[in-house]
């Protein structure tokens, strides 16, 4: 549905909790933190939430509490009189959780929504933890789907490049996007040095977040000398494991123009959420996160050159080339010539991540899409400090996650509008 067909809706209160490793802390008191800090800043009381819409994977496959998280984790909060839906969908739940309270109140069920994404996976078993992201593709065709990838870069790969997914030390996601970036190298030049580039500048961005996991800069230079994960893709180019919360509060335009935030709410010009497709590895236009982008901005009215900053799904290096393509920032091809100019860094012409993204602020999974429009709240209200990018008035959100095929399995596109 086209916005413009139904209520005008705002995002008028956010909360996030620091990423990162949170031993002493459980998902529920990370997802309640996050809820309160987000109906805080709202103006909202408990009781005034219409629904609630609560993504998480890490309750269910860590803590065995299945079925109902939601409810056991906020109700402590007062939250326990609104009707609250769980939410599962791979590293997309945050933001599918978003697109659930956007439609809520767009469709007039409640004034005002919560969105809360939690997930805490850092954990004394890493093998275990790490054994979380296997269900992010089918399980039936596991095999079928990793070798079809491999085939499609293996032929590039260094001589003696390990390419059997998963080692009990890091996520099968990230032989998956290895062996994107490979295919991507192959066919249109892009090289280490560009990813290295991407992922220095999200570093840089993240000594400014108080909140992100890491806080430490590297040099292209060292982030190419640091241990390979998987060709091509070191350490510092990929995203940690981390725990942490996120939550966004909804509301109708009119409602919230009563309230005394008003002036720092802001609003949600689009807001899309498509699934993957069986396209061929030749037709990146046709690529999922370039579908929903393009619905976005046909919502929104607008395109890539209105945007003045955005978050991407950088869960490496090599995403956020491919997503700043696919947002059409650049051409299909062009994303790494494009990052080695400085264009995604802040002074830059389009700031990217500038909350460090997460290979640096960090990946809790269901939190990342709250996260990332947290962020860009905080951009649009001119409250970033040091990261922050001057006159930003249109940010643009993607999160994607799961596999299918070739590509991701879920996307999302949130376009914000600033009213300041």
């Amino acid at each position: 549905m086209n916005p413009s067909t139904g209520t005008d809706v705002m995002i008028t209160g956010v909360g996030c909790t620091p990423f990162g490793r949170h031993t002493d802390r459980t998902a529920a008191d990370l997802a309640g933190s996050a809820a309160a800090d987000a109906l805080s800043d709202a103006h909202v009381q408990p009781h005034e939430i219409g629904a609630v819409f609560y993504a998480n994977v890490s309750q269910k496959a860590l803590e065995g509490q299945h079925m109902i998280p939601g409810q056991t984790a906020l109700r402590p909060r007062g939250l326990g009189d609104a009707p609250v839906v769980n939410v599962e969908n791979a590293c997309a739940g945050g933001a599918t959780a978003l697109w659930l309270a956007v439609a809520h109140v767009r469709a007039g069920m409640s004034e005002v929504a919560l969105a809360v994404g939690v997930d805490k996976l850092v954990c004394a078993d890493t093998a275990r933890g790490l054994a979380v992201f296997d269900g992010a593709l089918d399980v039936h065709r596991r095999e079928e789907t990793l070798a079809g990838l491999r085939a499609l870069s293996e032929e590039h790969a260094p001589k003696g490049t390990h390419a059997d997914p998963g080692d009990g030390q890091r996520s099968v996601f990230m032989d998956i996007y290895a062996s994107l970036a490979r295919g991507h190298m192959h066919r249109f030049g892009t090289t280490r040095h560009q990813l290295a580039a991407v992922a220095a500048k999200n570093h840089a961005h993240s000594v400014h977040n108080p909140r992100a996991h890491f806080r430490r800069p590297f040099t292209p230079e060292q982030i190419l000398a640091a241990r390979e994960v998987a060709h091509p893709l070191t350490v510092p180019m990929c995203s940690p494991v981390s725990d942490g919360a996120a939550a966004v509060v909804v509301t109708r335009a009119d409602t919230a123009r009563a309230r005394p935030g008003h002036p720092r709410a802001v609003r949600v010009l689009a807001n899309t959420l498509l699934s993957g497709s069986d396209r061929a590895a030749d037709r990146p236009e046709l690529h999922i996160g370039r579908r929903a982008a393009l619905a976005a901005y046909e919502q929104a009215g607008l395109a890539p050159a209105d945007v003045d900053v955005a978050e991407v799904h950088d869960a490496t290096a090599f995403g956020e080339i491919q997503q700043i393509e696919n947002l059409g920032f650049c051409a299909i091809g062009e994303g790494g010539p494009w990052s080695l100019t400085g264009a995604g860094a802040l002074g830059g012409h389009l700031p990217v991540n500038p909350s460090g993204g997460l290979e640096s602020r960090g990946h809790p999974v269901s939190a990342t899409g709250l996260a990332q429009i947290f962020e860009l709240v905080t951009q649009l209200r001119g409250e970033a400090g040091a990261r922050q990018v001057p006159g930003a008035r249109i940010a643009v959100a993607e999160n994607g996650g799961g596999l299918y095929g070739i590509e991701e399995a879920v996307a999302a596109v949130t376009i914000l509008g600033g009213t300041r």
